[in-house]
């Protein structure tokens, strides 16, 4: 959805309030694709912040189908988004800045503004639940479900050379 904002970047006393929907249905951050289940509308508060700017202040809230980093399952991830932006006109924009992509002359995108806000408050780990035990490197067991039987002993590889020795020296 394309927000207007050249009243707000050319009228000094300008103040508004404006619900936008988000209309993407898919978050993609180059690498993986999470299916919006839920979307709350984009709540904006729009303020002209001196010639040729203006100041962004929005809230929103999406739920994304994710899956979790250890085990693979299926997660339902609420992400809450609060924000401040600082726009300007394309006349007093700065061409080499490359923060305000959310802009397109004098209208805000609001989907690639949710898209930049979901990136930045993505969390670092999704888990299913805090302590995920993950699946099993050698057979691919859920751990959470319980103890698979396999030989989880990884020697260190720095002894290696030690283990080399005491072999050769072994009595058959």
């Amino acid at each position: 959805m394309l927000i207007n904002l050249s009243e707000a970047l050319c009228t000094a006393s300008f103040e508004a309030e404006r619900d936008a929907a988000i209309d993407m249905d898919v978050y993609e951050d180059g690498i993986h694709s999470f299916p919006i289940l839920e979307k709350e509308p984009v709540h904006l508060k729009i303020r002209n912040a001196g010639s040729g700017k203006a100041s962004l202040e929005g809230s929103s809230k999406v739920k994304l189908k994710a899956f979790c980093d250890r085990c693979l399952k299926d997660v339902e991830l609420s992400i809450p988004l609060t924000f401040e932006r600082d726009v300007a006109s394309p006349d007093t924009r700065d061409p080499f800045e490359d923060d305000m992509a959310f802009m397109e002359d004098f209208d805000l995108n609001v989907d690639v503004l949710i898209s930049n806000e979901i990136l930045l408050n993505m969390p670092d780990k999704i888990l299913c639940k805090p302590d995920c035990k993950g699946l099993c490197k050698k057979c691919g067991k859920d751990l959470n479900m319980g103890d698979c039987g396999c030989d989880d002993f990884v020697p260190d590889p720095r002894m290696a050379a030690i283990k080399e020795i005491f072999d050769a020296n072994k009595e058959v």
